[in-house]
């Protein structure tokens, strides 16, 4: 019987995919990464012990501070809308789940993540909830020993299966999306670690329209409140050297040209140009194909169509089809 180290975060996605995992035959090994949250480690215990497998609990808060929540901060100091999940998964959570599975003699790792993984490669999801995205820098040998159980469902079907399981957190609501920021409100999170940018000028094309209250509060592609002339503006650009916010029409969002630094490669890509697709942020419907230009570590993508605000911080990932052969950070 093959031994595998699931993520086991105490919600609906990591329960099923335990049960799923039984039901083909693996021991299943829960592990459980703190960070303080005492109602989702309760729901943890509580659910692997109806599920009947070992848990493991083990305290990541220094570390997710260090690669992490640090990190995060730093990137809106510079102007730029990073993504912490894309951060933390292969330097926090995947890192501890090989490292767990190595210790325990465990011959793969699992999360309940929306994606697939075969044969060592990465591929989308189901399109209403393809979670791909977010695992676009994980490292090979993570991705070599990993399945994802839920990679061929949606989300409503791991709720029925929650519910056919008598699962007792088949009811549970679905995770936050920084789980560092409980209330959601990142600006007071990072207000109260450092001192953030003072307020400056708005700018749209080369004139000052009124003044913003720091560019820590702003993300590219945000519609900026009231109207210019009778249109509505939106954030383009958030320059931290000269503490601005600059502004743009709609149609002045798109581009063609997008350049991403420190690209992961999932897969061996050739030197030359090559074709590919590209989402610029977590969402289902734009993915347009374009031509890829590796410069060293980093990348030029040229979109075949617009792709709307692409934000600094954020990652450019490329597919293959419906794999991921890897991703960049946006600059």
């Amino acid at each position: 019987m093959k031994k595998v180290v699931l993520g086991f975060s105490g919600g609906v996605d990591s329960a099923v995919c335990a049960v799923l995992l039984k039901k083909q035959g693996y021991e299943v090994y829960g592990l459980y990464l703190d960070n303080a949250d005492e109602n989702a480690l309760n729901d943890a215990v509580k659910t692997a012990e109806f599920i009947k497998i070992p848990l493991e609990v083990i305290d990541v808060k220094a570390e997710l501070e260090e690669k992490v929540c640090a990190p995060f901060t730093d990137c809106y100091l510079r102007g730029e809308t990073p993504n912490p999940c894309i951060i933390c998964n292969p330097s926090v959570k995947f890192r501890n789940l090989l490292a767990c599975a190595d210790r325990v003699g465990a011959e793969l790792i699992s999360t309940g993540h929306y994606a697939r993984a075969e044969n060592g490669c990465l591929y989308k999801g189901m399109p209403s909830n393809d979670q791909s995205y977010m695992l676009c820098r994980l490292k090979r040998e993570q991705v070599e020993r990993l399945i994802l159980p839920l990679g061929g469902f949606e989300k409503a079907q791991t709720r029925k299966m929650a519910e056919e399981f008598e699962l007792p957190v088949a009811h549970k609501g679905d995770s936050m999306e920084i789980c560092f920021i409980p209330d959601k409100d990142y600006i007071g999170w990072l207000s109260r670690r450092k001192k953030m940018p003072s307020e400056g000028d708005f700018i749209f094309h080369g004139q000052s329209l009124g003044r913003h209250d720091g560019i820590y509060r702003y993300t590219v592609g945000q519609r900026r409140s009231g109207l210019f002339d009778g249109r509505k503006l939106y954030i383009s650009r958030i320059d931290a050297e000269n503490n601005t916010v600059e502004l743009a029409l709609w149609e002045e969002l798109f581009k063609t040209e997008v350049h991403a630094r420190e690209f992961n490669y999932l897969a061996d890509l050739p030197d030359e140009p090559f074709r590919a697709s590209v989402r610029v942020r977590h969402t289902k419907w734009e993915n347009p194909p374009c031509t890829v230009y590796a410069q060293g570590t980093d990348v030029k993508i040229i979109c075949d169509e617009p792709v709307r605000a692409p934000a600094a911080g954020q990652s450019a990932v490329l597919y293959d089809g419906d794999r991921v052969l890897g991703g960049g950070f946006i600059v």
